[in-house]
């Protein structure tokens, strides 16, 4: 048991970021499999953007990452890094849906997945090695 906890603590934020990243997946897929039935595919997509971005900011800082600090100069430059690399993601993010929903006629619903999963991987690195560093 003592081993466990050993590696549990050893991979504590990347275990963290998985968990709270499927969450933040979840949401991204869901709202944009919502609102995709109701609009432009794009659309869906910059507003699934959003909400799932939020909630990953507010689990980020605070479970995956650790970062207690709030004080004005910490929590301002941890908020403008983290909103501006999710900017730069959601440029892959919207290249990777266009590539397989207009160019390649792909299901909006698999290209989604499929997208999330290159995305997020790209976020754990901006995330660990640049907003929330120690």
């Amino acid at each position: 048991m003592h081993t466990l906890w050993n590696l549990f603590k050893k991979y504590e934020s990347v275990i963290s970021y998985l968990f709270f990243g499927g969450l933040t997946t979840l949401i991204n897929i869901g709202v944009f499999g919502w609102l995709n039935l109701h609009m432009n595919y794009q659309i869906a997509n910059v507003l699934a953007w959003l909400a799932s971005v939020i909630f990953a900011f507010i689990t980020n800082k605070l479970w995956v990452f650790n970062s207690k600090s709030m004080a004005w100069r910490t929590f301002l430059w941890e908020t403008l890094t983290f909103f501006f690399f999710r900017l730069l993601s959601l440029v892959v993010d919207q290249l990777i849906m266009f590539v397989g929903i207009s160019l390649l006629s792909g299901n909006p619903l698999i290209v989604k997945i499929i997208d999330n999963v290159i995305v997020v991987i790209l976020n754990y690195f901006f995330s660990k090695w640049i907003i929330f560093k120690k």
